[in-house]
């Protein structure tokens, strides 16, 4: 509370300029509903409100593009249904609880959140339009229809526009500076963590404290890097080059916890040269994270991968481990100056940056079948409230908490929890704000525009204000959207208005809310055990296939990006850590499959038969490592390999390189192993 009352009497700057243009935008979107004669304004305000959630234009065109199709796609399904099943309403309404379920699964194969809310606006402006039309069957028609259809879909639509007009022409605010900020932190968190995994004396607390902050960052920088195409002919670029910085965060990632590991967990394998190799790295890695100037760290970089290839060269190194774990110094340095290049592009158009595809986000169908489910429970429980007392104010109970289950879905259910607590605070205060500020100052008023607009302007901005926060984000959703359905502002206001009503329509919206609660909390979503075992057999299955794809790292660098993120939320609460370390291990796997692959093509062709034996004692090994088991299969068929090798190419530096390389992956599947293993019991 104290946060809300610092928001309310100490806004921030950016605050007051994100709530004057929302009351802009709503006002815009109330005008201009009121001028088209529309009979129900207040869904272009509460249209509008959704689209001030992040006020940055590309974000803003990029929701309202992703509203406007999503209600053009639910006002055409509930034009169909009506239509066809008008004489059948009981069945109608079950036709449109399996759409919204069917919707509110898809939600869940997305990421970004404006898609996600495609997918509610999709589900919402059919329940909208069937509803509405079946409340009143004695007018029930073709025309009816069309026109309620009509009318909706117009005042969200108009909502849409008026909040994408007023983000560009007031105020304007560029995903690209939060997208360049949130880059820069992730760059410093990820250098930091370079040092922290190469210090001996670093702790294990620590280093996962920074992985979680790194993927946190990650996310949002992920999450912007769609919007940020729609700002201007740069945009793509920045896209691209936001993707290509995330996939090689990524990769960093995996690979130094190679040398972390091999310090603290194999001391027998540190030779004189691999110590004074992870000595320079951390040298370097310290000197770049202390400075803040661009070129200067791009020049260290630079200046690192030329030692380590002279360092390559000049090092006769006596072990293949050895020639192996040298080898992945130099990757580390070519990923570093990937992602410095990344970051530039962010500013300036580069055009030798590689076109990084966008993470793909993990889709489960299992988690996606419970989600449907839970909110077609929800729309049920609210029309057998409707059918069983006719009364037109529980219609909310069929619109609101569906649309808020849909969007909340991906929440945990402990934040979950303070996120309802703090929407029905915001519902019980928007409607003593309704019954005691606006709807008695409007009866008294002349019913003119003006005087509607400067009764609504001092809420709205109240309630924006505290949606500019993302911790009190709740209450301000949970004020503006049902004030806006409670005061149903039109025209026609300067009349007595039925407190009956208004109460029963508040008591249907804070009930509607209480049942999302309790459906969330009865039916869970899948355990986090079950959903790690299956983001980790889909990683299996990806180790099987990777290399019959056409550019094999891209498409697992934008497979394994979101299982990453998620396993690591997933795992916050262990103290162990093992499903983070496993999966940053997964994502080495992967490159390693590659690069294994290139380097036998190169030596001997196409021709090695133990190579695919190889591939798939790999991935059985991760999948057993899961499980917290080890055999030797994987051992033998590596050793085949290498005999295989040798006898078609000879011994040779590559060779040996290949031996070390087995060696590691060993180490790291019995090393997994255990740890998972301990976690277990």
């Amino acid at each position: 509370m104290g946060l809300v009352l610092r928001n309310l009497f100490f806004p921030e700057k950016q605050a007051i300029i994100f709530a004057l243009k929302g009351v802009i935008a709503m006002a815009m979107a109330l005008t201009v509903s009121l001028f088209l004669n529309l009979d129900r304004p207040y869904w272009a305000l509460v249209s509008a409100v959704f689209l001030q959630m992040r006020p940055e234009t590309g974000l803003v065109v990029e929701k309202a593009i992703c509203q406007i199709v999503g209600t053009i796609v639910g006002g055409l399904f509930g034009i169909l249904v009506m239509t066809q099943l008008m004489p059948y309403p009981y069945l109608g309404l079950g036709v449109l609880a399996l759409w919204l379920g069917i919707n509110s699964a898809l939600s869940v194969m997305v990421r970004q959140a404006n898609f996600i809310y495609a997918f509610a606006m999709a589900g919402v402006t059919a329940a909208i339009i069937i509803i509405l039309v079946m409340a009143n069957p004695a007018a029930a028609s073709s025309q009816a229809v069309f026109n309620v259809a009509q009318a909706r879909m117009s005042e969200i639509i108009i909502g849409s526009i008026c909040a994408g007009i007023v983000s560009h022409l007031f105020w304007p605010m560029k995903v690209k500076n939060s997208l360049q900020r949130q880059s820069r932190s992730v760059i410093n968190q990820t250098l930091s963590y370079l040092v922290t995994e190469l210090d001996k004396e670093g702790s294990h607390e620590a280093r996962h404290q920074q992985i979680d902050a790194i993927m946190t960052t990650l996310g949002v920088v992920s999450e912007d890097s769609s919007a940020v195409s729609y700002e201007g002919p740069k945009g793509p670029g920045r896209s691209r080059a936001a993707n290509q910085l995330c996939q090689k965060v990524l990769s960093l990632l995996a690979l130094i916890q190679i040398f972390g590991r091999l310090q603290r967990r194999h001391y027998e394998l540190m030779t004189p040269t691999l110590t004074q190799l992870i000595d320079r790295l951390r040298t370097a890695f310290t000197q770049i994270a202390e400075s803040d100037d661009f070129n200067y760290c791009l020049d260290q970089v630079k200046i690192l991968r030329r030692e380590l290839a002279d360092f390559r060269a000049n090092n006769d190194a006596e072990q293949p481990f050895e020639r192996h774990v040298i080898n992945i110094g130099s990757e580390i340095t070519s990923d570093l100056t990937v992602l410095l290049r990344a970051y530039r592009a962010l500013e300036e158009r580069d055009s030798r940056l590689l076109n990084e595809p966008r993470m793909q986000s993990y889709r489960d169908p299992l988690a996606g079948v419970i989600t449907g489910f839970r909110t077609s429970v929800v729309f049920l429980i609210g029309a057998t409230i409707w059918v069983s007392t006719g009364s037109s104010a529980a219609l909310m109970i069929m619109i609101l908490p569906v649309m808020f289950s849909i969007m909340l879905a991906r929440i945990p259910l402990v934040i979950l929890r303070v996120v309802m607590k703090r929407l029905l605070i915001g519902v019980v205060v928007a409607v003593f704000v309704t019954l005691f500020y606006a709807l008695n100052l409007l009866s008294q008023s002349s019913g003119q525009l003006e005087i509607l607009l400067l009764v609504l302007a001092g809420p709205y901005f109240v309630g924006l204000l505290l949606l500019a926060d993302r911790q009190t984000l709740p209450y301000g959703l949970g004020f503006c959207i049902p004030f806006s359905i409670l005061v149903s502002p039109g025209r026609g206001m300067a009349r007595p208005f039925s407190i009956d009503y208004t109460l029963s329509a508040a008591m249907a919206i804070f009930t509607g809310v209480c049942i999302l609660f309790w459906v969330f909390h009865l039916i869970r979503g899948p355990s986090v055990q079950l959903l790690v075992h299956r983001i980790f057999k889909a990683t299996y299955q990806d180790l099987l296939d990777i290399n019959q794809q056409a550019t094999p790292v891209a498409w697992y660098n934008r497979r394994m990006a979101d299982r990453l993120l998620r396993l690591t939320n997933y795992d916050q609460g262990s103290k162990s850590r093992a499903i983070t370390d496993l999966a940053l291990s997964a994502l080495n796997l992967g490159h390693v499959s590659i690069r294994l692959h290139s380097i036998c093509e190169n030596l001997a062709g196409k021709h090695l038969a133990s190579l695919d034996k190889w591939q798939n004692a790999l991935a059985d090994a991760f999948l057993l490592a899961t499980k917290g088991k080890h055999d030797d299969e994987f051992n033998k068929t590596s050793a085949l390999l290498y005999d295989e090798l040798v006898s078609a190419v000879g011994e040779s530096t590559q060779v040996e390189a290949i031996k070390g390389m087995f060696i590691r992956l060993n180490l790291t599947f019995e090393r997994s192993a255990d740890t998972i293993a301990d976690q277990n019991t």
